[in-house]
């Protein structure tokens, strides 16, 4: 048998989210079925990020293993004549047996994007979360920057899965503010929330996000994040922020597992 790593983007707003389920479209159903025509078997899709219903994808990476003999090209080709538009293979490599989309990844970069025009932008309203109050951008990162490193996210992790520890390791955390080019505007404004890390609790970018709207509206303090940190307790935190703002950028192996 061979492995494939295959690079997958989408536009998740009509989809049930990554993992495969009994009642709604799942990405990783949709790429076992059109797999299947060319393996002439079931097969099992492996991602490396479970996101959820409403969640995009820029860099989505998955793994299967498979029998028949295309060539990398070929099968992007096969794969995106059979699946909807809003999801697309990017890339297909061939990769040695043992890896695994999921188990050796290294780090996941999601982006969160908040519309921060006074009025919503109709284009970006499958994009971005709109938010109706002036952020203050600076407490916000300064907030982000204390998320950074190991900490205990239980904070920031809704219920519904069970991991061994809820302790995570951010490399990247950081808000700025962005300009969404739009055929109305070439300066519509943008919160951009940027986060790296080992591993990602339930809900947990998106409730940071929405601790740090807080933050941003001046409802808590940038100084509070540690107390949240330490106090581990869900309810101390912010709000969910909506799902169809948040992107799977990228999944990295590091060089010796590419």
């Amino acid at each position: 048998m061979r492995t494939l790593k295959l690079t997958v983007a989408y536009d998740g707003t009509r989809f049930a989210g990554w993992q495969r389920q009994s009642n709604g479209v799942s990405i990783q159903g949709l790429l076992e079925q059109a797999l299947e025509q060319l393996e002439g078997a079931p097969v099992v899709v492996h991602g490396a990020g479970r996101t959820d219903a409403g969640v995009h994808a820029a860099g989505q990476v998955a793994s299967v293993r498979v029998n028949f003999k295309h060539d990398a090209p070929t099968v992007g080709r096969a794969l995106n004549a059979r699946l909807p538009p809003e999801i697309r293979v990017t890339a297909v490599d061939e990769v040695p047996t043992g890896f695994h989309a999921r188990f050796i990844a290294h780090e996941k970069t999601y982006r969160y994007q908040i519309d921060a025009g006074a009025v919503a932008s109709p284009l970006l309203r499958r994009l971005a979360w709109h938010v109706d109050a002036p952020l203050d951008i600076a407490a916000m990162d300064a907030a982000a920057a204390a998320l950074s490193g190991t900490h205990d996210f239980a904070a920031f992790r809704s219920s519904g899965t069970e991991v061994a520890t809820s302790i995570r390791t951010l490399t990247v955390s950081h808000v700025r503010s962005g300009r969404a080019a739009l055929p109305d505007s070439d300066a519509h404004p943008l919160v951009v929330y940027d986060v790296r890390g080992n591993g990602f609790l339930r809900h947990m970018v998106r409730a940071m996000v929405g601790t740090l709207v807080e933050v941003g509206k001046g409802k808590r303090s940038a100084s509070s994040m540690e107390a949240l940190l330490s106090g581990r307790s869900r309810g101390l935190a912010g709000p969910t922020a909506p799902a169809h703002g948040l992107f799977l950028v990228r999944v990295d192996y590091g060089p010796e597992r590419e």
